[in-house]
């Protein structure tokens, strides 16, 4: 597994905690940050997916 799936998914996790945070505080920059991170995190998981199906290509 490519560094950036396992940093992707941590991010997911970290920004869902802190969005539910904010909801459930009302505190809607929390909220904000939290949807930012987990789109961040999205993004690179599937960076991370596309290197590990570039390394299965090369690798077969």
């Amino acid at each position: 597994m490519d560094q950036d799936r396992a940093g992707g998914i941590a991010h997911q996790v970290k920004g869902a905690v802190k969005e539910a945070a904010g909801k459930v505080t009302g505190n809607d920059r929390l909220r904000a940050e939290g949807a930012a991170e987990k789109t961040g995190g999205k993004l690179q998981e599937g960076v991370g997916k596309g290197k590990d199906a570039v390394r299965d290509v090369l690798n077969k």
